[in-house]
């Protein structure tokens, strides 16, 4: 187990979710008298799911494409992502 890998992907994907609409979804959805439960459950299961294909789909990508150029393709993709938002109007 690379512990390093671990905590880096935690700590990135912890703050990329905070106040994401994914977050918001399930506040919504345990608000009330609901079972905060099979919320929580559900939601986690999701985060889980959709985790599991990105790790799948980029190990297919990676055999085609060379990890430097995927990393610097999503950080392209968040740049100019980020640049958008920041000079939309609103």
């Amino acid at each position: 187990m690379d512990w390093k890998l671990l905590a880096t992907t935690f700590g990135a994907i912890f703050v990329a979710e905070l106040g994401d609409k994914t977050q918001l979804a399930t506040l919504s959805l345990s608000t009330g008298k609901v079972n905060r439960l099979s919320v929580f459950l559900g939601s986690a299961s999701a985060l889980v799911c959709t985790s599991l294909l990105a790790v799948l789909a980029g190990e297919v990508i990676s055999r085609y494409v060379p990890p430097q150029y995927l990393r610097r393709g999503a950080g392209a993709i968040f740049i100019v992502l980020g640049l958008l938002y920041l000079f939309r109007k609103a």
